[in-house]
């Protein structure tokens, strides 16, 4: 072989030897660019915060109805991301409950604790929302923007006066002498008990919004309250006492964080948010690819099954609407759900997250009895929302563990029943009615008359037995949990989630993100999905099921829906020309104690339906 043909096989050997040495230098660079974090994602706050994952494939709702746990699920992702550089938050007065802020300020903390600094704006804050929103790594504010750091404050109601103005009698009786829940009908301002239970209640909800402010700006508590009852603060002031960080407007702010990270930064708007196919007008077919591309089914591997309690608890099945759920808490649907987490093998842990103030004790029993039924086969883990009270506390009392926030509202052990009496309101109206009684307590509901005496006794004795039977399956669920004797604790006491976990009506603090890891750890699993059930449907299965009258039992009972009439809305038409007219106006006015006057009078039907109810004491306004 000659020398120019060995140095030539040399060559070709050395290059193929060092090829992959060479590329493989080549490509070093690239891998630590490639890893290195490049995005900003900006999380926008605004419109209504609910509990119910919806589908949402036309985008009908304009992003301005979210869910909490799909925002928990999208900064959770985000805090575990490795292309994640940092958090946006802007606040434009989201609507929410009293606990749900809670849940995302302790996202906030733990994506700061992973090493991703949130910065967050704002354009007017009230205590409520400054309590989460100073949880920041930076917080801005909107020049002449306010913060109202006023306080806590709420209003109950009294709707006896208005009652006794169109003739109507309310005849109630209570099992606790807590249980106020029928005081807006009988009483035209608070008895003592009930006087007592909401100051004890709001001194809860006061001192967390206190600490969790303090905690964040790291102030000494009294200092906080001297904050709080120095009162309104404008952007500069509020700069000043460092309560804000930065005065500056939004476009500014996102131009500083740009600046800050670098102008390559990517701000993503729309993180891990679900995307439908898009339709193409050619192509009038693909309207369904869009419809149902949103859908994930099971994908057969280990998973969480989260099962709402959402509104007020009724019997029968509910009716979703073309644009979210059915407005309640129906026990067929939920006992339902309940037996699928149950009888699903991939299922390894089952969340029940509960948001709601109670309603029928019937409902509760059937959804409570769901609830032990999964708990013999798998762990059963609440988590509670805003409210878990009455009804809400029924259906949770027997689970393994029971996280609730610290502001959530929970106990009320406690029954209330009783009717309207409707005979003046008639009477005026010049309608008379005559009735035919077949058995001594036919007429024990009907709104003619009082209770007699002999059916108070009957009525009082049925309402102690499931009184009777709500402490019974407490004290079985809690057992040596609790820190005093039932007695001490029912009553119709509410409890905030701090004040519950003193007592040992609940095990935890922490949202369903800590529910969800917790449950994960309790099966022992650690690669696993999430899966609400029932399954939210999307738009045509909706829209296919009401076609085909396959769509559930309809309910004419809505808590916040114009879609329907609502019970108190036919109620408001009984009353003169003059009140119907001025609703309206009180709507534009005054439009929280208008919804609360609503609520009340929704509160009727749900009691006119089954006699008795394990609802929360009172409805209240909270500014």
């Amino acid at each position: 072989m000659d020398t120019k043909k060995s140095l030539t096989i040399a060559v070709i050997a050395l290059t193929l030897f060092l090829f992959p040495v060479l590329a493989h230098a080549q490509e070093t660079p690239d891998l630590e660019k490639a890893l290195k974090p490049d995005t900003i994602v900006h999380f926008h706050l605004s419109g209504q915060l609910v509990e119910t994952p919806m589908e949402d494939p036309f985008g009908l709702t304009a992003g301005q109805v979210n869910s909490l746990k799909d925002l928990l699920t999208r900064m959770g992702q985000a805090k575990t991301d490795d292309k994640v550089a940092a958090v946006i938050l802007t606040f434009d007065k989201m609507s929410w409950g009293s606990a749900q802020p809670e849940e995302i300020r302790q996202a906030v903390n733990e994506l700061k604790a992973a090493g991703k600094p949130v910065h967050i704006h704002a354009e007017g804050m009230t205590t409520g929302s400054y309590a989460l929103l100073s949880s920041a790594s930076e917080l801005a504010v909107t020049p002449e923007s306010s913060l109202w750091l006023t306080g806590f404050y709420g209003e109950s109601l009294f709707v006896k006066g208005l009652l006794d103005k169109i003739g109507v009698q309310a005849d109630f009786m209570h099992m606790g002498v807590y249980k106020s829940a029928a005081e807006m009908f009988t009483h035209t301002e608070p008895s003592p008990e009930a006087s007592e239970n909401l100051n004890w209640l709001f001194d809860g909800i006061y001192e967390s919004l206190v600490e969790m402010i303090a905690t964040s700006r790291k102030l000494p508590l009294e200092e906080t309250r001297k904050l709080i009852d120095n009162g309104l603060y404008m952007a500069q002031s509020a700069s000043e006492a460092k309560l804000v960080d930065e005065v500056m407007y939004r476009d500014e702010f996102l131009e500083k964080i740009r600046s800050k990270y670098g102008q390559n930064i990517k701000i993503n708007n729309r993180y891990a948010n679900k995307q439908g196919t898009a339709f193409n007008p050619a192509n009038p077919f693909s309207i369904f690819s869009m419809l149902f591309a949103g859908q994930k089914r099971p994908s057969g591997k280990d998973s969480i099954a989260l099962v709402y309690v959402e509104g007020a608890i009724m019997s029968g099945h509910g009716q979703p609407s073309l644009f979210g759920q059915s407005s309640g808490a129906f026990s067929s649907d939920i006992r339902k759900a309940l037996e699928t987490a149950g009888n699903d093998d991939t299922v390894k842990a089952v969340i029940l997250r509960i948001d709601s103030p109670g309603g029928s004790a019937e409902a509760s029993e059937v959804i409570y009895h769901a609830a032990m039924a999964v708990k013999q086969k798998k762990p059963l883990i609440i988590s509670m929302g805003n409210v878990a009270a009455s009804g809400g506390y029924y259906v949770a009392c027997g689970a393994d563990t029971i996280f609730a926030d610290k502001t959530t509202i929970t106990a009320s052990i406690g029954v209330v029943g009783g009717k309207l009496v409707t005979t003046g309101m008639w009477d005026k109206l010049g309608v008379n009615w005559v009735g035919y009684k077949r058995g001594a307590n036919a007429d024990i509901f009907n709104s003619a008359q009082p209770f007699t005496e002999s059916q108070r006794t009957l009525l009082e004795k049925y309402m102690n037995d499931v009184y009777t039977t709500f402490k019974d399956h407490v004290t079985d669920g809690r057992k040596d949990k609790l820190k005093k004797p039932i007695a001490e604790l029912a009553g119709g006491r509410v409890f905030t989630g701090a004040q519950a976990l003193e007592y040992g009506l609940v095990d935890q603090i922490g949202g369903l993100a800590a529910a969800t890891r917790y449950a994960a750890k309790k099966a022992g699993i650690t690669d696993y999905d999430v899966r609400v059930i029932p399954r939210t449907k999307d738009f045509m299965t909706m829209l296919l099921d009401d076609m085909s009258g396959q769509g559930g039992k309809p309910s004419d009972i809505t808590v916040d829906s114009s879609l329907t009439v609502r019970p108190s809305a036919r109620l408001i038409q009984t009353f003169s020309p003059m009140f119907q007219s001025i609703m309206p106006v009180l709507d534009q006015l005054d439009p929280k104690r208008t919804h609360a006057l609503y609520q009340a009078l929704d509160r009727i039907e749900l009691i006119r339906q089954d006699g008795i109810a394990l609802m929360m004491p009172e409805d209240f306004v909270i500014y």
